[in-house]
């Protein structure tokens, strides 16, 4: 059993409450204990850094001083959150003046500190470099059957922050996906942004960026979308009819978290399985 603060990110028991109801079973049947972080916070979705860099750094800063105090290393299912954590810390690690800085809001706030001796991690990555594929694919009770498009989206894909995976053309996700027996379908964009930070200022550029994750997806041949990413979950799901509109491209696809592709595999809530399959055959073709 491996264990890791668990960081749920900004929507996981928020509007995206089924990736808390995936992730916990599927990672305890492939020995993985998440850790409670009691009391975390947001780490500001890359919004706040736009108007004040200083207040995201010290939010993120006290997340990880929650990690610290558990013991054990991050582990969130939100690109956009691994990204963002891996940034904090690299920051923390390479200027000590914004180190110091944050530390004397945190000390003056909550009385914690944070040194940095941590790191954080996707579960993708940990699920392919430190559970491994022969593992996961001993566990699957459903096989996926699927033509599935993996989207990764920008955030985590940096050096240090996506495991031993290539920074530039990922493949990880693609290999989970067919140890679970589905059938990875490659597509262009699967690393593009959707412009989640950006949704409520520059609306219409959001929407064709994401019609064009979502068209390129479709034209490749997906007949459904997994997301890594949870916050740009919300633009690739709930607005997809409007992503079409705006961008007069077809968006019509089947979208879903990574946590939820993972469970249904592992034969974790088949009823939700079953009408994705139906989606993908209604939607996706």
């Amino acid at each position: 059993m491996v264990k890791y603060s668990y960081y749920p990110g900004n929507v996981a028991r928020q509007s995206s409450f089924e990736v808390e109801d995936t992730i916990q079973p599927l990672c305890k049947a492939l020995g993985i204990e998440l850790i409670e972080m009691v009391g975390y916070n947001s780490d500001g979705g890359n919004i706040i850094k736009q108007g004040n860099i200083e207040l995201q750094l010290a939010l993120n800063a006290r997340n990880i001083a929650i990690a610290e105090r558990n013991g054990f290393d991050i582990l969130t299912a939100c690109a956009s959150s691994q990204g963002i954590l891996h940034e904090t810390i690299q920051t923390f690690e390479t200027d000590p003046i914004a180190l110091a800085a944050a530390n004397r809001v945190l000390k003056k706030t909550t009385g914690m500190s944070v040194s940095c001796e941590i790191k954080s991690n996707h579960l993708l990555h940990v699920l392919v470099d430190e559970i491994g594929l022969e593992k996961i694919d001993a566990a699957v009770v459903n096989p996926l059957d699927m033509d599935i498009a993996c989207y990764y989206g920008p955030h985590m894909q940096v050096e240090g922050a996506c495991g031993d995976d290539d920074v530039w053309n990922p493949t990880y996700m693609e290999q989970l996906i067919m140890a679970l027996g589905g059938t990875p379908v490659e597509f262009k964009t699967k690393t593009s942004s959707v412009g989640n930070p950006s949704l409520l200022s520059l609306n219409d550029s959001v929407m064709k960026m994401t019609g064009r994750v979502l068209n390129d997806a479709k034209r490749a041949g997906a007949k459904v979308l997994v997301s890594a990413c949870t916050q740009s979950h919300a633009n690739l799901d709930s607005y997809q009819g409007k992503a079409g509109r705006v961008s007069n491209k077809d968006t019509n696809i089947p979208v879903v978290h990574l946590t939820e592709i993972i469970a249904f595999a592992l034969g974790y809530y088949p009823d939700r399985f079953a009408q994705l399959r139906t989606r993908a055959m209604i939607i996706g073709s």
